[in-house]
């Protein structure tokens, strides 16, 4: 694969140089490996890829290999210099070979050719001393051993060629054409090596053995950029392939997300349902057992008024009923109940119970949770004084920060009334269950209060902003 130890004179250089003269056409070919030079050096400050470093240093040792022929130097010096960056490039391509055919994936292979490359630099160590501080290079043993060592890279070049060229992939494909050009006319040049070692400038083209290097080299190169160029395209392609990969998996992945959002949503929906039933359900036995007490009363003290109370409270319970299965209601139909309700407080209190009312109409369609404003009324009856003399005064109004605020005198019962802890904890834990503002609760110049947070329809506010 390398020319070694040859010699190139040019004795009776003349100005006029034959157009068919290796010296003439020289110039071609060191032209086209130079500009192919200058574009792989581009691609790699483009891309800083180890495989473009590799080519451009592959394709300077040739141009550089190609200029020696034209400096004149000794012999010994100029096939020196020829020696380094001959093997240089050969050790260069071997370390391409390692990037095309990924070798990494075959580690017998790998480690055959990083031995290869390292007898190589050996090799080029030993002939270095020989060129510089002996005179061994001007023998004939040293011209017959030459031939070995040129055939050795020969069958190197040959046995990469056999065992990859069955491969399918092009990179590859591209990277043995350009070794087979290689081989092919390296063997020209060695078979015109054995018949002499000493060569003008001024020979025909075709009888000069660097021509068939450079011939080599050129097709070697326009190969392996073609490979180069391939491989990058083949990169981007499955570069492109993998991030939409990656996009689609986000996408499922974002999908099974909203999706696994939505259904914890709907469990959270569903145990928040679960609990506002049993907070309800624990209404109703607490509500019929203090409506049942007033009634067992009613039938002594008043039969007629116990009367006028069944039919009040079953008004009353039927509404109830119908509350267990929302989760909330509107204040106007809330008010109307207590309003039923309130009816059977004055049936058992008389005037000793006093209920204001002063609500802002626009706030009718507000949501609260259902039976609120009983448990708030129940809970005043329950812990308070009632007397017709002192009557226990209740007010529900409204204010302008969309609040409920439920008031009553503060007249407490001298003994500690007994409680199941329904009343004001239930509302509490019904806005937490809702996401909403907790109800607060206030003692103020000798009131109790309770202030809660209506819910108000989108459509309700744009109403009252405009």
């Amino acid at each position: 694969m390398m020319r070694l130890g040859w010699n190139t004179t040019s004795p009776g250089r003349s100005d006029k140089i034959p157009s068919m003269t290796y010296e003439a056409w020289s110039p071609l070919f060191l032209g086209m490996v130079v500009a192919m030079l200058l574009t792989t050096t581009v691609q790699w400050f483009m891309y800083r890829e180890r495989i473009y470093g590799l080519y451009a240093l592959y394709t300077l040792t040739w141009a550089v290999y190609f200029i020696i022929n034209h400096f004149g130097l000794p012999i010994n010096i100029g096939n020196f210099y020829k020696l380094l960056l001959s093997y240089s490039s050969y050790i260069l391509y071997l370390e391409l070979a390692k990037v095309f055919l990924e070798l990494k994936s075959h580690p017998k292979f790998l480690r055959w050719v990083t031995y290869v490359q390292w007898a190589l630099v050996a090799y080029c160590l030993i002939k270095t001393y020989i060129y510089l501080f002996t005179d061994f290079w001007q023998t004939r043993l040293h011209d017959l051993l030459l031939h070995p060592v040129r055939f050795a890279l020969l069958a190197v070049g040959a046995y990469i060629v056999f065992t990859f060229y069955r491969s399918k992939d092009m990179v590859v494909r591209f990277f043995i054409a350009g070794t087979a050009s290689l081989m092919i006319n390296h063997a020209i040049t060695v078979l015109l090596l054995i018949r002499s070692t000493t060569f003008s400038l001024q020979l025909p083209l075709w009888q000069h053995p660097d021509l068939f290097i450079q011939m080599g080299v050129v097709l070697d190169l326009i190969f392996f950029s073609l490979g180069i160029s391939y491989r990058h395209r083949r990169e981007a392609v499955r570069q492109v392939v993998v991030e939409k990969d990656l996009e689609n998996e986000r996408e499922h992945h974002y999908r099974k997300q909203l999706e696994a959002d939505l259904i914890l949503k709907q469990l959270q929906h569903e145990k928040t349902e679960v609990q506002m039933r049993a907070l309800q359900s624990q209404i109703s036995p607490h509500f019929l057992f203090n409506s049942l007490n007033t009634l067992s009363s009613l039938i002594d003290e008043s039969p007629p008024q116990a009367s006028e109370f069944v039919d009040e409270l079953s008004s009353v319970y039927r509404y109830l009923l119908r509350s267990n299965e929302n989760e909330l209601t509107t204040l106007n139909l809330e008010l109307g109940f207590i309003h039923s309700y309130f009816h059977l407080l004055r049936t058992r209190f008389g005037s000793g119970v006093s209920l204001e009312i002063a609500v802002d109409q626009a706030y009718n369609r507000a949501w609260i949770p259902p039976l609120t404003l009983q448990l708030l009324v129940e809970n005043a009856v329950k812990h308070n004084v009632i007397l017709a003399e002192e009557p226990l005064v209740i007010r529900i109004r409204t204010n302008d920060q969309r609040q409920l605020i439920v008031e009553n005198t503060l007249q407490r019962k001298p003994l500690r009334v007994d409680s199941n802890g329904v009343g004001l904890s239930n509302i509490t834990v019904k806005y937490q269950l809702l996401n909403q503002p907790e109800p607060t609760i206030e003692e103020e110049d000798g009131w109790f209060r309770v202030t809660l947070p209506l819910l108000v329809p989108q459509n309700m506010l744009v109403r009252q902003q405009t």
